[in-house]
C-alpha cells in the first residue's frame, strides 16, 4: 500500500490527515485518551511537548550562512507578512470581541484566528512552487520563513498591538527551544543534519495530538467562514507581498503570491497561545478550526494562482521580445 504517497497528494496532507483523524477520535470518543492512559494518552494529549521538540528541531535545521540574494528575498517576504498580520490584528481588535464573535455567520471569528492564519507562510509549499516557477534563489528564500513557525511571532504581534500582555519569561520560554536548536545546528553541521531530519517526521504526531482538541462540529459550523478566511489571507497578504517582492526583493511578484498561504504549523498556534494566556482559551477551539480550513484553502489556491501569474509574466516577456525584434528589423 502506498499510504504516504496517497496522503502527500493532499495539499498539506501530512499535517491535515492526522489532524482530522485526531478530530474524529475526539468527536466520537472525547475521553478515549484518559481511558487508554499511558503512552496512548500521551500521544493524544501531548500537543505542547511534541511541538516543543519540533520547534527545537526546526531551529537546528536553519543554516545561518546564506547568499545575500536569498536573505534579501526571504527577509522581504517575512517582514511584509508579519507587518500585514500586525496591521490586521490592530484593526480587528477594535471591532472583534476579545473572546471572538459569538453569534451569527461570523461566530467563532477572533483576532487570534486572523493573526494565526496570516502571520506564517507555508515554507514547504512556497519552496516547491518556486522550484517550478521561480529561481533557485527564490526557492531558497524559505530559509527565514521558519522563523515565523511556532507561537513566537503571533505573541509578538498580539503583544505589540496591545491585544494581550505576555510576561518576559513567557517570551523566553516560547523561543528558548528554537534558539538552542538554532545555536547547536550552526555550531555543528552534523547536529543540524541529525535534528533536521526530525522536522518532517514530527508533523503527523503533533497534528494528531492537536486534532484531539477539536470537535468536528466546530469545523462544520465554521466551514464556509474558514473558506472565506483562507481567501482573505491570499488577498490581504498576497497583494502587499507581490508589491514587496517586485519593488524591494527584485522579483516579478511571483514569490509574493507563493508566500501568501497559511502555514500548517499555524493550526497549533491558537492552542499554544491559549496555554500561555487564559483569556484566549474560549476562542482557541473555533480559531483552530478556522485556521485548519484556511490552510486547506490556501494550499489549493496559492499554487494555482502562482502558476497563472507566472504564465502571464512569461507571456508578457515573450511578447516584449517579439516587439523588440520587430522594431530592430524596422530600423
Amino acid at each position: 500500500m502506498r499510504i504516504k504517497r496517497a496522503i502527500e497528494k493532499i495539499p498539506g496532507g501530512m499535517m491535515l490527515v492526522p489532524l482530522f483523524i485526531g478530530a474524529i477520535c475526539h468527536t466520537l470518543a472525547p475521553d478515549s485518551g484518559k481511558y487508554l492512559g499511558s503512552f496512548s494518552n500521551g500521544l493524544m494529549t501531548g500537543t505542547v511537548p511534541i511541538l516543543a521538540v519540533w520547534f527545537f528541531c526546526m531551529g537546528a535545521s536553519i543554516k545561518l550562512s546564506a547568499t545575500g540574494t536569498v536573505l534579501r528575498k526571504s527577509g522581504t517576504l517575512v517582514v511584509t507578512k508579519i507587518a500585514i498580520a500586525w496591521i490586521v490584528a490592530a484593526v480587528a481588535s477594535k471591532f472583534i470581541p476579545e473572546h471572538g464573535v459569538e453569534i451569527g455567520f461570523f461566530a467563532g471569528l477572533s483576532t487570534l484566528a486572523l493573526v494565526a492564519s496570516m502571520d506564517m507562510t507555508n515554507g514547504g509549499l512556497y519552496a516547491s512552487i518556486m522550484q517550478q516557477y521561480g529561481t533557485k534563489e527564490e526557492a531558497g528564500a524559505f530559509v527565514l520563513m521558519s522563523l515565523e513557525s511556532g507561537p513566537l511571532m503571533t505573541m509578538v504581534i498580539l503583544g505589540t498591538a496591545g491585544i494581550a500582555s505576555f510576561e518576559p519569561h513567557v517570551f523566553v520560554g516560547a523561543v528558548l527551544p528554537f534558539l538552542i536548536g538554532f545555536a547547536l545546528g550552526n555550531l555543528d553541521s552534523e547536529l543540524r543534519e541529525f535534528f533536521g531530519k526530525a522536522v518532517q517526521t514530527l508533523i503527523p504526531f503533533f497534528a494528531f495530538a492537536l486534532g484531539n482538541t477539536i470537535n468536528l462540529s466546530v469545523i462544520a459550523q465554521t466551514g464556509l467562514l474558514g473558506v472565506l478566511l483562507g481567501m482573505s489571507v491570499i488577498i490581504i497578504t498576497g497583494i502587499p507581498l507581490m508589491l514587496a517582492d517586485k519593488f524591494i526583493g527584485g522579483g516579478d511578484g511571483t514569490a509574493g503570491i507563493a508566500a501568501s498561504s497559511s502555514a500548517g504549523a499555524a493550526v497549533a498556534t491558537p492552542v499554544l497561545i491559549a496555554e500561555m494566556v487564559p483569556q484566549f482559551k474560549e476562542a482557541a477551539p473555533a480559531a483552530t478550526a478556522l485556521v485548519a480550513t484556511s490552510v486547506i484553502v490556501t494550499s489549493v489556491l496559492v499554487p494555482v494562482l502562482t502558476a497563472m501569474w507566472s504564465r502571464r509574466i512569461k507571456n508578457r516577456a515573450v511578447k516584449g521580445k517579439v516587439i523588440e525584434e520587430q522594431m530592430a528589423r524596422i530600423k
